[in-house]
């Protein structure tokens, strides 16, 4: 038969240390439920895969207000809002990159199911993402974001690729282009292939409720740096947000 335990006395010391766990815990915990509060936030905002499931000049449209959101791995978040956007139709497009129905390892996410990202170099150097759609080869190019959240390191992002000495930039030339939103969220290419439905670093959530219908004056107009495509350079398959500062480039013409 065995014999009682004996209860060891706690030191003042001892008492301290689980004081102090208990603490670190209580902290955590409190960290852990922010976490999750935020992650419900997202989870509730964030659009699925039956917001990409539209032909794609619905779907360009549709994209004007959203929020890009970009998510590292310490919780850090980058916002932009959507103000302008650029539809390529696939094969009967002949400035697609799947013009003709053309298929390669390059252009294959404009292939996959909607909500796919692709991601494509141009110069040899810079990068624009592109969104696909309903439709063999279709995708909607984002072209211009209005910052909203992580500012700071947007502007450091942007800085590292720019000449020393150079003036700082405006909140509304940093992300005012395609390259140019894809160096201030830390868009890379290994984000090609990747669904904004699903994916944990980068996706798409409705804008906030007070923001108001953002896309209630939508300007159409032609497409950017095709000329070389004839009568499809001219057709009005750029859409962007009327008077919004942070469009690349406005039309004037088609804002008339």
């Amino acid at each position: 038969m065995a014999g009682r335990k004996r209860k060891l006395p706690v030191r003042k010391g001892d008492q301290n240390a689980n004081k102090s766990e208990l603490a670190v815990e209580s902290k955590q915990q409190i960290v852990d439920r922010s976490l999750t509060s935020s992650t419900t936030t997202n989870l509730c905002r964030r659009l699925g895969d039956d917001f990409f499931f539209q032909p794609c000049v619905s779907l360009a449209k549709a994209l004007l207000g959203k929020v890009l959101v970009r998510r590292y791995d310490d919780g850090t978040e980058l916002k932009g809002r959507v103000v302008e956007t650029e539809a390529y139709l696939g094969g009967e497009d002949q400035a697609s990159h799947s013009a003709g129905g053309k298929r390669t390892p390059r252009n294959a996410a404009m292939f996959m199911k909607p909500g796919t990202i692709y991601v494509y170099p141009i110069y040899g150097i810079y990068l624009c993402m592109n969104i696909s759609s309903q439709g063999e080869g279709a995708a909607v190019l984002l072209r211009s974001l209005e910052p909203l959240g992580g500012l700071p390191v947007m502007r450091r992002l942007r800085a590292a690729r720019r000449k020393d000495g150079a003036q700082p930039l405006k909140d509304k030339d940093l992300c005012n282009g395609p390259s140019k939103l894809c160096q201030a969220l830390d868009i890379p290419r290994a984000f090609d292939r990747l669904d904004l439905a699903s994916d944990s670093e980068v996706w798409l959530e409705d804008a906030d409720t007070d923001a108001g219908d953002a896309t209630a004056a939508v300007v159409a107009a032609s497409r950017i740096g095709i000329e070389s495509h004839g009568e499809w350079a001219k057709k009005l398959l750029r859409f962007y947000l009327r008077g919004n500062a942070f469009v690349s480039v406005r039309d004037k013409m088609a804002e008339r």
